[in-house]
């Protein structure tokens, strides 16, 4: 499906948005601005310092992409709470867009962003995001009770990691966009964007 031919609003760094450097962040820029389409402002962040966003990359893609003790599916669920959470709207729908191909069911996440605990997530489930919640909003009052009481329902600490890094890592995405102004784009546009990341992952080499 095409992407909507739209203007999009600047962002609000226009020396970074501006000057682009090689790399495929850009080769995408060019596309979609040469066919008018829509397309991400994170890339503008990225394709500003290449050398840097490669290894933003590559870590990101290693947290929540290769192989883990959590699915990929239930990791960017968590991006897409985690980035609710800090109102990060970008954030939030790209996310909630991978996680909606991965699960092949938007609804049910949307579901949990909208309402965590009347959403149909497992409550194993539900549980690792109440502590996700708490990584957001009050990391500091975070002790080993909170860890010990997920080991006594099935979580073990490589799958306790994998929450705290996706959290950490989209708490992190979230700050850059929001200050930067990176401004959300249509559903369509998130979705198309969103089905090569749940596919592919996050590298662009």
């Amino acid at each position: 499906m095409p992407l909507i031919k739209t203007v999009m609003e600047p962002m609000f760094l226009p020396e970074v948005e501006d000057n682009p450097q090689p790399s495929p962040y850009r080769d995408l820029i060019e596309a979609a601005k040469n066919n008018g389409n829509e397309y991400w402002q994170i890339w503008n962040l990225l394709a500003f310092r290449p050398e840097a966003s490669r290894h933003l990359a590559r870590f990101s893609h290693v947290i929540m992409h290769e192989p883990a003790p959590l699915t990929p599916a239930l990791r960017e669920l968590i991006a897409a709470y985690t980035s609710s959470l800090n109102h990060c709207e970008f954030c939030m729908k790209a996310h909630a867009a991978v996680a909606g191909h991965l699960y092949e069911n938007e609804e049910l996440v949307w579901s949990v962003i909208r309402d965590l605990e009347s959403s149909p997530l497992p409550d194993k489930e539900k549980a690792l995001l109440r502590f996700v919640r708490k990584v957001t909003s009050a990391p500091a009052s975070i002790t080993s009770e909170d860890t010990a009481e997920l080991r006594s329902i099935g979580w073990n600490d490589a799958e306790i990691y994998y929450a705290i890094f996706s959290s950490a890592l989209f708490n992190f995405y979230n700050r850059i966009v929001s200050s930067s102004g990176v401004h959300p784009v249509s559903d369509d546009a998130f979705r198309q964007y969103s089905e090569r990341m749940a596919e592919r992952g996050y590298t662009r080499d």
